[in-house]
């Protein structure tokens, strides 16, 4: 495999923490350039915890880091506000985007998706890069063709910025393609709090706990008569997520489709 040069966004964030360290120690990988907010024109290895990176230049304009650097992939790790305007910007420069940055609306992803078909480039959105969380995932949809009544509890840091999180929307979306519409519970059912019965998709509920402690964790329950099945996943640290990360970057290079979810690229 030739090697894939990659820009960083959000280096400095948790996530973009490990993300510099996949690139840098990837074999056929090269890092270079970082996106911040904060930061312009310094070398990465002049902020606090990189000082072992060289000649990886920091910008806070994507135009001009896409414009100077000779790229082939964008890694978003920002926020639900910049990562839509980066991965867009990526593709009309015809750099491929591979995104963890969740909240996303369907609006945004359908223009990617005609960008992507435009330019016949390959992009990745993927709301959780956790292998184990795919899986998760991907059971959840089989379980859900035999019970109906299903609760999605996702648990994440009291950092993060949306809610519900991007796994827990795309859980119940691929729950959804498989399920009838059904409104759980009793027909006279009140919150006498409102939001007690969390959020309402396609009959589904779902519930966001933020607290600190936590890093991304989410369960999802299926009740039927006398019986209960849970699928639950853990992250206990944000290592976890960097093979998936590794995946989608080998794979975005290699296609020219925009994908949705990364268990649309495990065999």
């Amino acid at each position: 495999m030739e090697t894939v040069k990659i820009i960083i966004a959000g280096p400095r964030g948790r996530m973009g923490r490990e993300a510099v360290n996949l690139v840098t120690n990837t074999e056929q990988f090269e890092l270079v350039a970082v996106l911040d907010h904060k930061y312009d024109g310094i070398m990465l290895s002049d902020i606090e915890g990189f000082h072992s990176v060289s000649n990886v230049p920091v910008y806070t304009e994507i135009e001009k880091c896409l414009q100077e650097t000779d790229a082939d992939v964008l890694i978003d790790l920002t926020t639900p506000e910049a990562g839509p305007y980066h991965a867009k910007t990526a593709l009309n420069h015809g750099v491929r985007p591979v995104v963890g940055t969740t909240g996303f609306t369907k609006e945004q992803l359908l223009e990617l998706d005609e960008i992507c078909k435009e330019k016949e480039l390959g992009c990745i959105i993927a709301p959780n890069f956790a292998i184990g969380a795919v899986l998760m995932m991907k059971f959840s949809q089989m379980a859900a063709k035999y019970f109906q009544d299903i609760e999605i509890i996702e648990m994440h840091h009291d950092k993060k910025l949306d809610a519900p999180s991007g796994t827990a929307v795309k859980t119940a979306e691929m729950i959804a393609a498989v399920r009838e519409t059904k409104i759980q519970g009793h027909p006279n059912e009140k919150e006498t709090i409102q939001g007690a019965r969390g959020a309402d998709f396609d009959g589904m509920h779902i519930h966001s706990v933020r607290l600190p402690g936590l890093i991304a964790h989410q369960q999802v329950m299926f009740g039927s008569d006398g019986q209960t099945i849970t699928i639950r996943h853990d992250s206990y640290n944000r290592a976890s997520f960097m093979s998936g990360v590794k995946v989608a970057v080998e794979t975005v290079m290699k296609q020219n489709t925009f994908v949705y979810g990364l268990e649309n690229i495990l065999d």
